[in-house]
Order: structure tokens, then sequence, then C-alpha cells
């Protein structure tokens, strides 16, 4: 079992430096400005010069300026005297707008006026105190938002990005690119069957450097195209780079939603597939590669419980540890599409790893798709293909073409590692358990439909069928600008009470086991050290034994 139990709120610190950083460009530009202007003039700052504006101020509005109640007043003798000042000649106090400049108002003049006011301008020039003052003008600013033109053919028809959806929802990612951030500077790399290099909707954004063939042990990551019944079944691949990254504005099919990161393919299941290939793949390129996006597993027949082996759970770690500087590499898994089988993710190794950031579907109307897996290891969803009648997922496709059925589980993968770029973009010092915490707050659980939906120990409404929502860009985006690492990762491990016989669990049935622990205090404490005590829950895993009987052997 998976789960993140986050319960301290991310500190908030980064704001305030970057005011600091700001406010001091800021009075920096000012002081330059004032310096360069006291050379001609030494008369600018004393309090009897007129407020009214410079004609030869080229920052000025051309347009004759409006006057508005606020004042900016310098005044000597710090907040208390500024207060005084304020009450003596009936102004508000609002605060301070710099050290020992105050922000004055008063009630008694208009919101907007074409003449400045002498009187109270004549008051407050006439007080010792007063150094200078201004009566502020009101400035045209004007909101910088963008308008993101999109001329590839297939955008329309992207309802799960353009707000196309059932209600207008979607992922959320319109804001994101409007703020500029597009998954620059992120690489994101497939582990499939193969990647056509040279489709135009991916070749400018392609990178070598990000790219291997795992089965042939070369260089080059192009698919095999005929397969020997004909068909072009190694398309897996490519259709997962298209979602992640084909390019804007060039006419061909759609565009990636994270369009402008740099897309590299491992070519691994062409074939037979060994723990040591998973282990390369996982770890190809470990300092130039952000994120990996897997949409496969073991078989979902509802019978195979497999995960990663010796060497790739090795590779897990050692990505985490040492990927991307030391940040983490960022492992993004498909849930699986089992779901007519019962298969459950929680017996997929690889999906259910605390390493991995798994991922499953829902469809655009908000229900449960016929093929999902329900699980506790499902952090989040995102839109795919659902039943009769609904919609799938639009990308690139084999021979250069596009298709507008990509679907399931292989689908939803790719999508969340766009986010995830586009999420690294913003902010590229995330840690891969950032990440993860950066989904669970900001998954958004309305609109999603089923009837296991229920609140978990921090408040938080998860499912098995959806995790804690579909995930939202935009959030994750905004709280990522202002997020501050979670702190390092303790584990506590705890044996169960062994029952002397094995538990017996028949077909279609549960068992609940409890088990009790302190989050290892005790042993700590005995121990003389804390760095194994776990205070906030974040993940939890099983570890179970099982053996098939004889008759479900068969």
């Amino acid at each position: 079992m998976k789960y993140i139990f986050p319960s301290y709120p991310p500190n908030h610190t980064h704001s305030l430096q970057i005011y600091k950083i700001c406010l001091f460009i800021c009075v920096v530009i000012i002081t330059i400005r004032l310096y360069c202007c006291s050379a001609d003039n030494h008369t600018t700052l004393k309090k009897s010069s007129s407020v009214t504006p410079d004609p030869s101020d080229s920052f000025h509005n051309k347009k004759n300026p409006l006057y508005t109640p606020y004042w900016a007043v310098e005044i000597k003798g710090g907040e208390k005297a500024a207060r005084a000042v304020a009450d003596k000649y009936g102004f508000l106090y609002l605060g301070e707008i710099l050290p020992g400049i105050y922000h004055f108002k008063h009630n008694r003049i208009s919101k907007r006026s074409l003449r400045q006011n002498s009187y109270y301008h004549d008051q407050l020039a006439n007080d010792e105190q007063v150094v200078w003052m201004e009566q502020q003008v009101a400035k045209v600013r004007v909101k910088r938002d963008v308008h993101i033109p999109v001329s590839d053919p297939k955008w329309p028809q992207m309802w799960y990005l353009n707000r196309g959806g059932p209600g207008g929802l979607d992922m959320n990612v319109l804001s994101v690119w409007a703020r500029g951030y597009a998954g620059q500077r992120v690489v994101v790399t497939i582990l499939d069957d193969g990647l056509e290099t040279g489709h135009p909707d991916l070749k400018d954004n392609y990178d070598p450097f990000a790219s291997y063939d795992v089965n042939s042990n070369d260089d080059n990551p192009e698919p095999r195209y005929l397969t020997r019944d004909k068909t072009n079944t190694n398309r897996h691949g490519t259709r997962c780079a298209g979602e992640v990254a084909a390019a804007a504005n060039n006419s061909v099919c759609g565009l990636g939603i994270a369009y402008r990161a740099r897309i590299g393919g491992v070519r691994m299941l062409d074939g037979d597939v060994t723990d040591a290939m998973e282990s390369r793949s996982l770890n190809h390129q470990l300092q130039h590669i952000d994120v990996y996006s897997a949409s496969w597993g073991p078989e979902d027949d509802g019978k195979t419980v497999d995960g990663p082996g010796k060497l790739a759970q090795m590779a897990f770690r050692n990505g985490v540890q040492m990927g991307r500087r030391g940040l983490g590499s960022i492992f993004v898994w498909a849930s699986g599409n089992g779901g007519t089988n019962h298969d459950n993710c929680n017996c997929d190794g690889y999906t259910s790893s605390i390493y991995t950031l798994g991922v499953g579907s829902v469809s655009e109307h908000g229900s449960v798709p016929w093929y999902a897996e329900l699980c506790s290891s499902t952090l989040a969803v995102t839109y795919s293909s659902g039943g009769r009648g609904e919609r799938g997922v639009i990308t690139i496709d084999l021979n250069h073409t596009c298709t507008d059925n990509h679907s399931g589980t292989s689908a939803s993968a790719p999508l969340a590692a766009g986010i995830c770029a586009l999420t690294l973009s913003a902010n590229p010092n995330l840690t891969w358990r950032d990440l993860q915490y950066l989904v669970v707050y900001t998954a958004r659980p309305d609109g999603l439909y089923s009837d296991d939906w229920h609140v978990n120990g921090v408040g938080r409404r998860v499912s098995h069928a959806f995790g804690y929502g579909l995930m939202d860009a935009a959030a994750m985006v905004d709280l990522a600008l202002n997020w501050t690492s979670v702190p390092p990762q303790r584990v506590c491990e705890a044996q169960a009470p062994m029952t002397g016989s094995p538990i017996t669990i028949r077909q279609m049935s549960k068992e609940n086991l409890a088990l009790a622990t302190d989050g290892c205090e005790s042993a700590a404490v005995l121990a003389g050290d804390l760095s194994h005590r776990v205070v906030h829950l974040e993940h939890v895993q099983a570890k179970i034994g099982k053996q098939l009987s004889d008759e479900w052997s068969q």
C-alpha cells in the first residue's frame, strides 16, 4: 500500500525572499533616478516643490492626470510622528510605503479629480515634520494576460486541455501556458517500445541524449514499424511522447501538454524484457532526464502479483537518491487497465512503489472507466478514454500521422508527466517527494463520481478509484512557486505479530489486518537515535507473502 498523508503546511518563506530582492531592486532604481535628477535640480525633494507632474517626464501619462485621495508623505520621527501628522490634518494613516515614507488617505477628497488639492498640500508643506509629499496620480496599468493562439488542426478536439469537457472542465493548463510555463528546461523520457524521432510534431523537441535502444543496445530508439502480422503495434511509445511534447502552432496534429519540453525515448519493450534491461532504462542519463514516464507493468489478468526485480528496485532507489543532482528522478507510472479482470494495482509492484507517482484515469464525464483498477497506490488521475460515446486522447501516431483514440491509463501517465514538467519548469528545485506532495495538495475531487470516497486522517478526500482527485496544473504551479522542500525522509519498519498459521483469503473476499505502531519512537528513544522516528506519516508500504492454493493454481 502507498499513501501520502501530509499533515503540515508548506513554509512560504520564498515569497518573502523574493519580495526583499524586488524591494532592493526598486530602491536602487529609485535612488539612481533621484541621484541623476539632483545633479541639475537640488530642490526636487524639498517639500515646497510642486506636486504637478513634470511634463518632461517620459514616464508620465500623456493624458491629463487624475488625482486620487491618496498621498505619499515623508516624515521625520517614525511611525508615531506620521500617525500624529495624519490625525492633525484629517488624513487616514494607511501604513509605511518605504522607510520614512508613509501612505495617507483623505476621505474629503474625491476619488478622482483633474485638479490637485492645494489646500491639503499646503497644510502638509508647512508642517515642520514633513520632508516631502506627493498627491498620488492614477496610473494606467494593463494586465498582461496572454491569449494562447493555437493553430494545430486537432486543438479544437483536445477537450481535456481546452475546457471542452462537460461543464467546461479540464486539467487547468491554459493559465499555466499564459504565464509562460510550457516545460522549458525540462527533459521527459518515455520508457516504452520506441520513438518516431522524425515525426513532424516531435522532431523539434526530440532529445537524443535522453534516448536509447536497450533492446538493440544502440543509440537509435526508432520503433520497428512492421511486426509479423503487418500491424504497427510498436506505436505505444510514440503516442505517449506526443501527449507530453508535441510541438505547438506548426499546423500538425495537436500539441503536447508541455510543448516546449525536451522529449526522449528508451526502446525497451520490443522483445524480451529482463530485470537488467529495466534497470538500465530507469537509470538512463540520471543527471540529464528529469521525468521518466512508463505506461506498462505486469499482466493485468487479475491473477498476477509481480513487480520490479532486485536490479530495478536498486535503480528506483538510486534514481530518487542520485537523479537530478540529488533532487531525485520523477517516475510517473500508469496504474493499469485490468478492471474487467478485477485486477488490483496494489499487486503491481511498479505503480505501488513509494518511488513512483501512480496515475489512474477518469472519463470525460467524471466516471470510473471500465478498465480502471482500484487501489490505494493511485495518487491522482488525469483524463482519458471512457465508455462508449466518450472521447479519447489526441496525440501523434506512427508514419507521421495523428490519432484521436489513445486510451486507458497508458494515455493518463504521459499527461501527468507533462503536468510534472510544467511544474518543474516553474520550480526546478523540487524533490521527487515535493512533487508527490504538490499532487496531493492540489488534486481536485469535485466532479469525480465513485461510491468509495472517504475522508482520511488529515481531512482530505481520497478514493481507491481516483486517488486524491484530478490533477490541476495551475494549482500545482502556484503552490510550487512558493514551496519549501519537505525535510529528509525517515523510515520506520514494524513487524506484524505472527499468528502461527497462514490466513486464508477466499476469492472475492476481504481480510482486515491491524498493526499497531508508535512510529518507531520507543525503539528510537531506547537506542538514543531519533533519526528513524516517524512523526508525519507519508507512505505506508505493506510487505505480504502469498501462496496460491491448489484449487486456484489451474
